[in-house]
């Protein structure tokens, strides 16, 4: 790799989760303190960051493609780094079948990417692949300002070890960041423009810290401090495993206004032979009851979870018990997805790989029905006044898009401005969103 010249302009591509997303946004702001600005919209960027996720299917080979992207009509490439859960799981193997590629950095060690970058333009190409998230977030810039609806992670890493899954081994195991470090991001966020903040984390439900006076406290305690911020409006958290749901977590969504009515929580499965193969700890019955206390807790609450189809091994009478599950509980959202195996993960040896048209078939009826009652949630809704966190303009005059407390986007047109949290009364619903008109006030 020859030098070149330091780069003026930079876009970060994320794929794949929120915490993609959160990660994405601060690689972008350790960018900018090196007084690197973003490319303006559709014009080329002097370094492209590729923000990979690991969980979609053929997830490497899509990153060689969008490699081979890039390179421009006269023949030349950005700088270029590969960053997240590929970059964690193929390393060196990015190194040597992309030449393109200047730099190679894990999700945990994306603090480095400043260092990197120097090294890249004097000709040297790198990898960073600590897992040490504690020095990450202790490397990061304080942020100062915002979006509306802002991520703020908690926790990292994951110790469940899903027979399919490739969290642990490309984010490590669970840590917490500290409540008062929490504590003051989330303050710094609200004085920078955020309404909104959605805790984030692999296993958001296991965070876990000592609180202002040292007592031990989990999720709902971190929740129940956070809400005292003057001008936070609306606190989410993502993404929770249902063995780590405890008692605390579940009164909190019955006590704290500021705890939006929407919970976010994965089966996989709906049957219990599955489940065991899966080695999710819970099973179908287990499941169930948890979504009836969260239900009981708050009766509004809006239900999202996430299923694969065709582990291996699962039958058409397995399969169908997931449709069963879905039908019992009505989600609101969800996230579908085929089986595809991950090198190194216990599933991707095992017998009975089921076969791409089967896949294909059960993850089109899961999806018919998974839309079937979100458009139901949407279409329930109609007539019902909210809040709507205004996020962005719409694609009419005079019009905006934001979100419900349930999640839902809702359109709707008004003088307001982003950041506004506005009293809409919703009047229809379509598959994937809700139109509405603005009121005086929310109504009791």
């Amino acid at each position: 790799m020859k030098p070149t010249t330091p780069p003026k302009t930079y876009r970060v591509k994320s794929f794949g989760c929120q915490m993609n997303v959160y990660d994405g946004e601060r690689m972008g702001e350790l960018l900018a303190a090196q007084g690197i600005t973003p490319a303006p919209e559709g014009e080329d960027a002097d370094l492209v960051v590729l923000n990979t996720c690991h969980i979609r299917e053929k997830a490497t080979e899509k990153v060689y493609s969008d490699i081979g992207r890039l390179r421009r009509e006269d023949g030349t490439s950005p700088l270029i780094a590969v960053a997240g859960c590929v970059a964690q799981a193929e390393g060196e193997e990015i190194m040597a079948r992309a030449p393109a590629v200047s730099m190679v950095v894990g999700p945990q060690a994306y603090q480095n990417l400043p260092a990197m970058l120097e090294r890249a333009v004097s000709g040297q190409r790198s990898t960073e692949m600590d897992l040490a998230a504690e020095a990450k977030f202790a490397s990061l810039p304080q942020r100062r300002t915002a979006p509306p609806a802002a991520f703020l992670t908690i926790q990292e890493g994951c110790d469940k070890f899903c027979t399919y899954c490739v969290v642990p081994y490309t984010r490590g195991a669970e840590i917490s960041r500290p409540f008062a470090e929490l504590v003051a991001e989330a303050q710094r966020l609200v004085e920078g423009g955020a309404r909104e903040i959605t805790l984030l984390g692999q296993n958001v439900s296991a965070w876990s810290g000592e609180d202002a006076k040292g007592h031990r406290t989990g999720l709902a305690g971190l929740v129940r401090e956070l809400a005292k911020i003057d001008g936070l409006a609306r606190i989410r958290y993502t993404t929770s495993h249902p063995a780590d749901m405890d008692e605390e977590i579940i009164a909190a969504h019955g006590e704290i206004d500021k705890l939006m009515p929407f919970l976010h929580l994965p089966v996989q499965a709906g049957n219990n032979r599955v489940l065991k193969a899966m080695n999710r700890s819970h099973t179908v019955e287990s499941y169930l009851r948890l979504l009836e206390r969260f239900r009981a807790a708050r009766p509004d609450l809006a239900l999202s979870g996430d299923f694969i189809v065709g582990f291996p091994g699962e039958t058409e009478a397995e399969f169908e018990d997931t449709l069963k599950v879905v039908d019992e509980v009505g989600y609101a959202q969800a996230f579908s997805f085929k089986y595809s195996p991950r090198p190194g993960t216990p599933a991707a040896g095992m017998e009975g790989q089921v076969a791409p048209k089967v896949l294909k078939d059960r993850l089109k009826r899961l999806q018919d029905r998974l839309n079937r009652d979100q458009h139901a949630f949407n279409t329930a809704s109609v007539g019902r006044t909210c809040e709507v966190l205004v996020e962005r303009k719409g694609k009419l005059p005079g019009q905006w898009l934001g979100k419900s407390p349930w999640l839902q986007s809702v359109h709707f047109e008004s003088d307001a401005a982003i950041g506004d949290l506005v009293p809409v009364t919703l009047t229809e619903a379509g598959p994937n969103s809700l139109r509405g008109t603005v009121r005086e006030s929310v109504a009791a």
